[in-house]
């Protein structure tokens, strides 16, 4: 029986690859702000705004299998540049955006016989780097809500965390705009390149799944290896 799998702001980069890993074998519905390369004869795409738009308004089935919340930025500047509503942004964005959508669906996770949850944080918030307060602190929130989440919801759904390194999305376009830039990103990892959307669409992939069903409470990093290794 197909699953019900929901992704907020699943229309490119990582989203994209997601939907595009499972749209045959499952229920896609990617809810989004645009349709972008989406081939909604295979998906399901309802417009959304994350940040304006109630998604319990939308129709959606009334079990939901995986969820997935997609949305993110990266805005790397020095900290005395960051004036305190960029904090604000961040988390409105990263992490109530987040919040707002699992309350809007909740009743409709616990139909499901195990929902699974996939939220996605950065490499940066275990290791800290210059210019990312802003990013890691709002990522950070993350983590730790995802935990608490997945504990006082076991063994009803499971709630999982991927932490990327720098991957080659539309979001990662300035930090990537030119063969220097990416030679410089590949160096920094030990496995010497960044991320292709797919690397960490195959491990959304996987949590959304049956084999994944031992799995929760955890913060996964796919990060070529920067988190936890030093090539230097």
């Amino acid at each position: 029986m197909k699953k019900n799998i929901l992704l907020i702001g699943g229309s490119t980069g990582i989203g994209y690859q997601i939907a595009e890993l499972l749209n045959e074998n499952n229920n896609i519905i990617v809810a989004s702000r645009n349709k972008s390369e989406l081939d909604t004869d295979k998906v399901t795409h309802l417009e959304f705004d994350v940040l304006k738009d109630d998604i319990s308004e939308l129709d959606l089935p009334d079990t939901i299998d995986g969820l997935v919340y997609c949305p993110g930025s990266i805005d790397l500047k020095p900290f005395k540049m960051i004036k305190p509503e960029s904090f604000e942004k961040e988390m409105n964005l990263n992490f109530f955006g987040l919040v707002r959508c699992v309350k809007g669906v909740l009743d409709k996770l616990k139909n499901s016989d195990q929902a699974s949850l996939v939220f996605f944080s950065t490499v940066a918030v275990k290791v800290g780097m210059p210019f990312h307060t802003n990013v890691a602190a709002a990522k950070g929130a993350i983590e730790g809500f995802a935990k608490s989440l997945a504990a006082e919801y076991a063994p009803n759904f499971r709630v999982n965390v991927i932490a990327p390194s720098l991957t080659d999305t539309p979001l990662a376009e300035k930090l990537l705009s030119n063969d220097d830039k990416r030679k410089k990103m590949d160096q920094r990892h030990p496995l010497k390149r960044v991320g292709e959307p797919k690397d960490i669409a195959n491990l959304a992939a996987f949590l959304l799944s049956e084999n994944s069903s031992w799995i929760t409470g955890q913060i996964l990093g796919v990060d070529g290896g920067l988190s936890t290794i030093n090539s230097n």
